[in-house]
């Protein structure tokens, strides 16, 4: 038996994009002409030059941060990308990633801390992560492509929204997680509670809060077929297409070069917070 009554969530959704769209136009076009723009600049940066230049750059990052073995394999994983004729599409996908989770540790990592001073505005954060998570990403895409069009931004939209979560809860947790003496020891000694953050507490929590990142990251990789079925390009755009055509070949090629540089992302990371954590206990 169908109930008699329905809440109209769908129409009020509708009719609050209508006036966002409409009262905030000239707004969303110029964030959707700052993302455009930083993401043009940063594709350019990893496509003019030659592909072995670039390859080369992120086997030195791999080098220096984890060794000589990340850093072959690094090279060598990258050449598999090249072979597999990905190479532009790997790095528009990187461009897409970066510029993603740069904004989305720059607002998660702020919320964590407010989330970590205060248990009302913790409160207050955490049904909203968690809204975040459930919602199914696709459903992201849907007021993304009202506000900005088809195209790359919608992407990095809904990328943003879906991946910043763990950033906020791993800085929440680095930062509560604390020795509490430590930081009264801070404040016996008269520090003030912007010198006891950035001198005891984001130090100390910098483990958990670059893990934060590495999920970050992870997310926003996982983001990258859903992305490209809204114009955003890369190897989501190239997956999408053998969904469509029903390509295996083509589909698995992409997917390689995906986990590839999530592999060459997830190592880097993980290796540059247990380097700040080694340093700091050599100087301790």
């Amino acid at each position: 038996m169908e109930p008699k009554f329905r809440i109209p969530l769908g129409d009020w959704v509708e009719v609050g994009l209508d006036w966002l769209t409409s009262t905030f136009d000239a707004f969303f076009v110029f964030i959707r002409s700052v993302f455009v723009g930083a993401y043009d600049g940063l594709d350019w940066l990893l496509t003019a030059p030659p592909y072995w230049a670039v390859i080369l750059v992120f086997a030195a990052i791999a080098w220096w941060v984890s060794g000589w073995k990340l850093g072959v394999g690094t090279a060598l994983s990258f050449l598999v990308i090249v072979g597999v004729n990905q190479w532009s599409n790997a790095m528009d996908t990187l461009a897409l990633v970066v510029i993603a989770t740069v904004v989305a540790v720059a607002v998660s990592i702020p919320l964590g801390i407010w989330a970590a001073s205060s248990n009302r505005a913790s409160g207050v954060i955490k049904p909203i992560l968690d809204f975040m998570q459930t919602m199914p990403a696709m459903v992201y895409l849907i007021p993304a492509l009202v506000m900005f069009r088809v195209g790359v931004v919608p992407g990095i939209i809904a990328t943003i929204i879906f991946s910043m979560a763990p950033g906020v809860r791993f800085t929440e947790l680095g930062i509560r997680g604390v020795d509490k003496e430590v930081v009264e020891a801070g404040h016996a000694f008269g520090s003030s509670p912007g010198k006891i953050l950035g001198q005891i507490q984001l130090p100390l929590a910098r483990p958990t809060i670059m893990a934060g990142v590495n999920q970050v990251i992870m997310l926003s990789l996982s983001m990258v077929v859903i992305a490209g079925m809204v114009g955003a390009g890369g190897l989501g755009g190239d997956v999408v297409a053998s969904l469509s055509r029903i390509d295996a070949g083509l589909g698995f090629e992409a997917g390689i070069a995906v986990v590839i540089l999530a592999i060459f992302l997830d190592r880097v990371t993980a290796s540059f917070g247990a380097n700040t954590t080694g340093g700091r206990s050599k100087s301790a």
